[in-house]
């Protein structure tokens, strides 16, 4: 990876800013001083001196967004599952593909996508990591993440054995290993930290679901887990957490669409957090996205982009399909002839969810999510030089409702400058692609060879058969 030769400072001109720090609020020009990596001064006019600058006339500077759920592994076979229901996702991808993925194949999939990530101004990302069936696999997708640059935190979920559901196979102790292995000091990055993803009580019966909480324990770090998605999501998962004491601060609830309002408020009451995935939640038949009644039970979302094999990986997307949906019910549900009733959800909020929630969600918010002296500088410049945007009016809602890849014409994570003029710095962007195109092709060889998997194949044609969830 190109590393940034001036890391140890460097000053920002000029940038519009939303700080997305309520005590700094949206600063129409200001500067924004770096020193080895953190955020030492905003202000307008920085008097500062041998600085690498950035002229930033003309753009928007955001906090990076934290994307706080994504299975990076799937980027092998993104888009395979556009056409896909939950069921036939479970059955094409987790009871189908996962189990031929080498070692070498997660570790490019996990480059491939955090790469994706940092291009997309995702600065942050929740590997939620549930295929690594042996602890090759771990160390591999660890080794994809590492070597991105991004900041990631690795949520180890087990392996496709694990995911046969429903099943009563535990998690795997591995993880133990890999805590003391890659975060027990080993990591002089920084970038990298641990968390425990959590089949949880939809597809690990009870007592595997209490043996799973207990080794996340021992590890003492954040746990999430999926809770509400589609019909497995009614069998009142976050009741029995209570239930068996499962809840609290340090837990991250992802998806949550049929959850009822009951456990929304187990949720709220108890201090955790929750991730949106509103594109893969409407797309594949999860139940409508659980954004505005997560809000009117007191919980403020993170969102999140699940799995690049249905949709694309940036948070402009996000934002937008959450706002769009949750709009759409709102209005639904209101007699609003007259048009005075006004909207609920706001795109300052969606804008809010994809920074600071996020950074909350993942335990990171003493660290990131805001543009605030003394938090690391995981920023993001956006061009608005584009027709979209021109004029600039708004600069949140063009964001929001005009936000692409294209605007993203710097990133920096921990002070580092990763892509810059509107491309990443690194000069092996073929050759990854090469590898991971090469790994996708003979991942599907070994797939086609298994009966299970004969009629596997690329293109859009294949439509696995759907698993019940019964």
């Amino acid at each position: 990876m190109t590393q940034n030769p001036h890391r140890g400072r460097t000053v920002i001109r000029g940038a519009q800013v939303l700080t997305q720090d309520p005590a700094l609020g949206d600063l129409p020009e200001a500067d924004v001083l770096v020193v080895d990596g953190e955020i030492a001064e905003i202000g307008p006019g920085l008097s500062v001196a041998d600085a690498e600058e950035i002229d930033a006339a003309g753009k928007i500077l955001i906090p990076g967004f934290v994307d706080t759920h994504r299975h990076t592994w799937q980027s092998l076979v993104r888009h395979l599952a556009t056409d896909w229901t939950l069921g036939q996702y479970f059955t094409g991808i987790h009871f189908g593909l996962s189990k031929h993925y080498r070692p070498e194949d997660t570790e490019i999939a996990n480059l491939l996508g955090a790469l994706e990530a940092l291009n997309a101004g995702v600065t942050t990302l929740v590997d939620w990591s549930h295929n690594l069936e042996t602890p090759a696999h771990a160390d591999a997708a660890i080794a994809g993440l590492r070597e991105s640059g991004l900041r990631a935190v690795f949520a180890h979920g087990g392996g496709a054995t694990m995911w046969a559901v429903p099943n009563d196979v535990r998690h795997t102790r591995d993880v133990l290993r890999i805590q003391r292995e890659h975060f027990g000091g080993s990591d002089t990055s920084g970038l990298l930290t641990l968390a425990f993803a959590a089949r949880g009580p939809q597809f690990a019966p009870g007592q595997a679901t209490l043996d799973d909480w207990e080794l996340a324990r021992e590890l003492g770090v954040r746990i999430t887990v999926h809770v509400g998605d589609g019909e497995w999501g009614r069998s009142g998962p976050v009741r029995f957490m209570r239930e068996h004491g499962l809840t609290g601060p340090n837990v991250t609830y992802v998806h949550c669409n049929t959850l009822s309002d009951e456990e929304l408020r187990i949720i709220a009451d108890t201090g955790g957090t929750a991730s949106v995935s509103a594109d893969i939640e409407s797309q594949m038949g999860h139940g409508w996205p659980a954004t505005g009644r997560l809000l009117e039970a007191g919980i403020r979302p993170s969102l999140s982009i699940d799995v690049c094999s249905s949709t694309s990986g940036d948070m402009f997307n996000a934002m937008k399909t959450t706002i769009s949906l949750q709009r759409a019910l709102d209005n639904a549900a209101t007699d609003n002839a007259d048009g005075q009733v006004g909207v609920k959800l706001r795109c300052s909020d969606v804008l809010e969810f994809a920074t600071v929630r996020g950074a909350i969600a993942t335990g990171l918010d003493d660290r990131i999510g805001s543009v605030t002296v003394g938090k690391q500088a995981d920023l993001v410049l956006l061009s608005t030089s584009g027709l979209g945007t021109t004029p600039l009016n708004n600069p949140v809602g063009a964001i929001v409702y005009s936000g692409n890849i294209g605007m993203v014409d710097t990133v920096l994570v921990a002070g580092n400058v990763v892509k810059r003029d509107g491309a990443l710095l690194r000069d092996d962007l073929e050759s990854i692609r090469r590898r991971a195109t090469d790994a996708r092709d003979e991942l599907f060889e070994r797939a086609r060879a298994e009966e299970a998997t004969a009629d596997a194949r690329i293109g859009g044609a294949w439509l696995p058969g759907a698993l019940s969830a019964s």
